[in-house]
């Protein structure tokens, strides 16, 4: 092999960095490299993307362990691992479908913890006059709040799916951040419609549901993955819904990274099968937050994260065509 040949084929390694166009699954080494999340681009540039991925290392509300602030660079690492070919299962590619940009982290001031909700909300915002699926990584669940609001500025209020240990409602003051009362804040204010929204594999105890559909824990345990997938679709219908996967909605036999674990939850095989089955919802955007990797064993929670990730932008590319050549 000549030296320009082997010049030639080196400067193609990293697509992060050179990949020509944003669609479509190239081989690379997965141990080594940029880890933009899925080896995609990483760009600023919005103007010709379908999905914008970005990180939002936050934990500063969190009530037990903290971080989550690692999460983002957590799951971009774990991601890469998957990026040599289309997701097992599905029948298409998501990234012949889909250009997703690796937008990188949100930028805030951990100094002035109360204006970081503003900052991370007119980012979102900013992101979204390109027309942009939202495709989120934590940082705690709190920072599913001021996405929210973005979405909500721009399209009205929400239909929420929410996989989580935890209901994320009790009920607080106004104006408190904590990673366990956003969703009650988003209801009180209109963000989102608790009746035509719902929280599945829930397994700790809250007197008050305020109007929310759940499928609990035991519940997913006692029915089939099509049936959990059939009550989300009917309760969400054709509206307009953001999509919400805290990891400890996971068994912590599976997702031990993470800071509040609790016993009892889905496993990864119920939870992708759930996902897979949602194809057809009307989605405006997603997340994947408290991924802890501090606490994390073999990357295995990360790892977790980033699949569920992809199962999201399989739904996300779920009826769309591929460009022209």
């Amino acid at each position: 092999m000549s030296d320009d040949k082997i010049h030639n084929e080196h400067s193609e390694i990293d697509l992060a960095i050179t990949r020509q166009s944003p669609y479509g699954t190239t081989p690379e080494p997965t141990y080594s490299g940029i880890t933009s999340l899925f080896r995609r681009q990483y760009s600023k540039d919005l103007s010709s993307a379908d999905v914008a991925a970005f990180g939002v290392p936050y934990d500063l509300a969190v009530s037990n362990r903290p971080g989550t602030r690692f999460g983002p660079r957590g799951i971009r690492a774990a991601s890469t691992g998957l990026a040599w070919a289309r997701p097992y299962g599905w029948a298409y590619d998501p990234f012949d479908r889909l250009s997703v940009i690796d937008c990188g982290d949100l930028l805030f001031d951990p100094g002035r913890p109360e204006g970081i909700p503003d900052e991370i909300t007119a980012q979102v915002s900013t992101m979204l006059e390109n027309d942009v699926l939202t495709l989120a990584m934590g940082g705690d669940h709190f920072i599913t709040y001021p996405i929210l609001r973005a979405h909500a500025a721009k399209h009205g209020p929400l239909s929420l799916i929410h996989f989580d240990a935890h209901s994320d409602t009790w009920r607080d003051e106004k104006g408190r951040i904590d990673h366990g009362t956003m969703f009650f804040h988003a209801a009180q204010q209109g963000i989102v419609v608790p009746e035509r929204s719902i929280q599945v594999g829930l397994r700790t105890h809250n007197n008050e549901t305020h109007g929310f559909n759940i499928l609990d824990a035991p519940w997913v345990h006692d029915h089939s993955a099509t049936e959990a997938a059939t009550r989300i679709k009917k309760v969400v219908g054709d509206s307009l819904c953001y999509l919400t996967f805290d990891i400890d909605c996971l068994d912590p036999s599976v997702a031990p990274g993470t800071g509040t674990p609790v016993s009892g939850g889905l496993s990864m095989h119920q939870a992708q099968s759930i996902l897979h089955q949602l194809c057809g919802i009307n989605l405006c955007g997603m997340d994947l937050v408290e991924v802890a990797p501090a606490y994390d064993v073999a990357e295995i929670t990360a790892l977790a994260g980033a699949t569920l990730m992809q199962s999201m932008l399989g739904i996300a590319a779920y009826g769309k065509s591929e460009p022209e050549a």
